[in-house]
C-alpha cells in the first residue's frame, strides 16, 4: 500500500510543479488553487506512505518522480529543449528510481 500511496504522491507532485508554471507568481486565481490543493495531496499522501517506507527511499523516489515527470512534460508543453544528455540524465533518474524499489524490502 505504501507503494501505491508513493506512485500516486508522485504524479499528484508533478501536478504541483507544473501549476506553478502557470500561476504566474499566485497571480492566477485557478491555477494557484491547484497548486495550493495538488502540493498540501502530495505532502499529505507521501505522509501516509511513510508510514511503511523507508525515509530516504520515499523520499528519493517522490522527488525523482517529481523531476521525470516534470521534465518529460517541460519538453511536450513548454517546447524546453532536448538532447541526448538531457534524455540520458532523466533515463538514470528512472534507474535509480527503479533500483531503490527492486532493493527496498518493504
Amino acid at each position: 500500500m505504501g507503494w501505491l500511496l508513493l506512485l500516486l504522491a508522485g504524479c499528484v507532485e508533478i501536478v504541483f510543479a507544473l501549476s506553478l508554471k502557470y500561476n504566474q507568481g499566485f497571480t492566477q486565481v485557478v491555477p494557484s488553487v491547484i497548486t495550493a490543493l495538488s502540493g498540501g495531496i502530495s505532502f499529505y499522501l507521501l505522509m501516509l506512505a511513510l508510514k511503511t517506507l523507508p525515509l530516504g527511499t520515499a523520499y528519493a523516489v517522490w522527488t525523482g518522480m517529481g523531476a521525470v515527470g516534470v521534465a518529460i512534460f517541460g519538453i511536450f508543453l513548454f517546447k524546453e529543449s532536448v538532447d541526448i544528455y538531457r534524455l540520458l540524465s532523466i533515463l538514470f533518474v528512472i534507474v535509480g528510481i527503479a533500483g531503490l524499489k527492486l532493493t527496498d524490502s518493504y
